[in-house]
């Protein structure tokens, strides 16, 4: 959704005049698919086939955050080692529920906070400028 609305913003569309192997057209269909793409979860055919989902899928759980075993379970420790912040989700889903939580990240999605700056504010270094 950044990304589509960077694009759009900034008028990037003259690419195609420079560039003839690059169809800014299509690009910008596979934006609009992008941003319009809503997972549908582990359980309704969601994410990448793996060891996740079958284990999601056996379980009956919508997400591995539902799951008791999250922070030790071998499959989600990539996503751990990763993402550090998922730890913290898991902990918001325990305190107020599931569904409670996804409204919340649907919200924070439509006031424009996305993952990257997530990840930007919590892990990136402080830039502190000097004042003259």
């Amino acid at each position: 959704m950044e990304l589509k609305r960077l694009v759009d913003t900034a008028r990037y569309d003259w690419v195609s005049n420079m560039v003839k192997s690059f169809s800014f057209d299509e690009f910008r269909k596979g934006l609009e698919w992008f941003s319009d793409s809503q997972c549908p979860m582990c359980l309704n055919g969601g994410g990448a086939p793996c060891e996740n989902r079958k284990c999601a899928y056996g379980k009956s759980l919508q997400s591995c955050l539902l799951c008791n075993e999250y922070l030790t379970c071998k499959n989600t420790e990539y996503q751990r080692d990763v993402y550090p912040f998922v730890a913290d989700n898991y902990e918001r889903v325990k305190q107020i529920g599931f569904q409670r939580y996804l409204a919340e990240e649907e919200e924070r999605t439509k006031a424009g906070i996305d993952m990257m700056g997530h990840l930007e504010r919590r892990y990136c270094k402080v830039v502190k400028l000097e004042k003259k």
